[in-house]
């Protein structure tokens, strides 16, 4: 299949965006409809994501991983159970190993960390749906900056210490207020 059918094929289903955070929630659902994808649903928290899916026929969602209440982890794994035929895609701002990996296991499609853009949610999509032994081309042009890098692994090591600043720091092997610093900075693009 051309890459051209393939876009056509996943615009043409049904596409659910659930993130608490409502800018990006709506700014992601706006640049997937310009995209071309027609029936995109929007949902701030694992309730409303599941009353959307118990009456719309989920092809396609993206989840955070971190809401209030029920998390992504539980979404990912009931809306699966509803909607076995759908591919989804994680997205965090907090990763680690262990939850990639529990995403995974659950059935999640792909796992992305934010800020994730519109393009890379379609390309992630796109990867789910093809055969897993035919690898894309490697991309170089990519690579994250040493700053990105960074700000993923402070926020790696963070979520590991449960949100605990004092530990967090302490793993890291540099001052409680450095972090806090550090950790009030919007993350670096690339």
């Amino acid at each position: 299949m051309n890459p051209h059918d393939e876009i056509e094929e996943l615009t043409g289903r049904t596409l659910l965006v659930v993130d608490d955070d409502e800018i990006f929630r709506t700014r992601l659902a706006r640049a997937m409809r310009a995209r071309g994808f027609v029936h995109v649903l929007e949902a701030q928290d694992y309730a409303s994501a599941m009353a959307h899916a118990r009456c719309e026929s989920i092809g396609l969602a993206t989840v955070d991983l971190r809401m209030p209440g029920e998390g992504g982890l539980e979404l990912v794994r009931d809306l699966l159970a509803l909607r076995p035929g759908a591919l989804v895609v994680v997205l965090t701002g907090y990763g680690s190993i262990a939850t990639t990996v529990d995403a995974i296991q659950l059935g999640a499609a792909h796992y992305l960390p934010k800020p994730a853009d519109a393009d890379d949610v379609l390309n992630a999509f796109l990867r789910a749906s093809s055969p897993p032994l035919d690898p894309p081309d490697p991309t170089y042009d990519h690579a994250p900056s040493l700053e990105r890098a960074e700000w993923e692994h402070i926020n790696r090591v963070l979520a590991d210490c449960g949100g605990n600043i004092s530990e967090a720091a302490r793993r890291l092997g540099i001052h409680r207020r450095s972090l806090q610093r550090k950790l009030q900075r919007f993350p670096p693009q690339g």
